[in-house]
């Protein structure tokens, strides 16, 4: 009998672990004041192309995960499973996920990836209405006729050393030409389990978007190891509306941020807006009589923030850097020297990057009600 109900209890824990499991690896991040923040991730495959799954495991895996959209980007011209699933329609697992999207709460965007030697490499072509027309023997027909259908193009992993032996993201005339006749509008500054300096520096010197992606083609949960408390790579879109016609205006407008490692990645502006929306600082009391001041902040996101003190109080109970746990509340114990109503405490953000070291510096300002 007790051997049966510690087989029970071992058994229910395992069960309540791994429904745990699922409950807590949703991807949080809170809305802007002005935008929606919505997670996506914009770079998946299945057996359609080189991927190991089918359709339906991207979109179980996406839902789990609490990703508002995915874009399965099969490959247009690189097709190892054509002899076991032969599919002349490259639209064929857009139209599957679709239809299996249809209980959840997710977006399917329309997707595929050109795939050349470099250059220009690989690229994945958003929003498109046939991937069929994609197929075309010129790379610059090519990128042309997914900017006539509408589409938001990006650069694929441009450090990826089987193009790249020496993983380093360069320039190439072939995507200036892509760039400047407004053929090429993005680039990965993340991809799979890499993150890239060069491409961020490429992204900022040509004014085209940074994005963070998965590029999955086994399973997430194993490539990320979930249930260890890891994430896919994933792009933050701030968007007017939870639309598809809403995240394709975002992507253009370069409203968004790459996640990856706990690192975020992308322009100041909405980095900073990101942050601010994040974390929380609240005036608590004087400890007695004294100057020690007690600050709470509270951080509402999935991120573990970084905060290095550049104010000019100093901390009784912590050092100059500091972390706070995604989904949790941290009190500093601020020496101010004399008792203020207001003070105002001066970060500089580790775990976000705005170029090559370089990371954002934010003031907050922590008031008596």
């Amino acid at each position: 009998m007790k051997l049966r109900l510690k087989f029970f209890l071992i058994s229910f824990s395992i069960i309540i672990y791994a429904y745990g499991q699922d409950t807590d690896r949703k991807i949080q991040f809170p809305d802007l004041p002005e935008y929606l923040t919505l997670k996506a991730d914009l770079h998946i495959h299945t057996v359609f192309s080189d991927g190991s799954v089918w359709p339906n495991i991207r979109v179980e895996e996406a839902v789990m995960d609490g990703l508002d959209a995915i874009s399965l980007t099969e490959h247009l011209e690189y097709q190892p499973h054509k002899d076991d699933i032969p599919h002349p329609d490259r639209n064929r697992s857009f139209i599957i996920a679709s239809e299996i999207a249809k209980p959840h709460d997710l977006l399917i965007i329309h997707g595929a990836e050109i795939t050349r030697s470099m250059p220009p490499g690989h690229a994945n072509a958003l929003f498109i209405q046939d991937a069929n027309q994609l197929i075309i023997e010129d790379p610059i027909q090519a990128y042309e006729e997914a900017n006539r259908q509408g589409a938001f193009v990006f650069w694929n992993h441009p450090d990826w050393i089987r193009q790249r032996e020496d993983g380093v993201a360069k320039m190439t005339d072939m995507h200036q030409i892509l760039i400047d006749r407004k053929l090429l509008h993005g680039i990965e500054v993340v991809n799979d389990m890499t993150y890239s300096e060069e491409a961020l520096k490429i992204s900022i010197d040509e004014q085209i978007v940074p994005l963070g992606t998965s590029d999955i083609h086994g399973l997430v949960d194993y490539q990320y190891r979930i249930a260890q408390g890891g994430h896919r790579p994933i792009t933050l879109i701030f968007a007017k509306e939870r639309t598809v016609e809403g995240i394709k205006e975002a992507l253009f407008d370069g409203r968004c941020i790459a996640w990856f490692d706990n690192l975020l990645v992308g322009r100041e502006e909405w980095l900073k807006k990101l942050i601010n929306s994040s974390l929380t600082f609240e005036f608590d009391d004087y400890i007695g009589p004294t100057s020690v001041l007690k600050v709470k902040v509270t951080n509402s996101s999935d991120a573990a923030y970084l905060l290095k003190n550049n104010s000019v109080f100093s901390f009784q109970m912590n050092s100059d850097v500091i972390e706070v746990q995604p989904h949790s509340t941290k009190t500093l114990h601020v020496r101010v020297l004399e008792q203020k109503r207001e003070i105002e405490l001066d970060f500089e953000i580790l775990n976000a990057i705005i170029s090559r070291n370089v990371h954002p510096n934010m003031k907050f300002k922590v008031s008596q009600n």
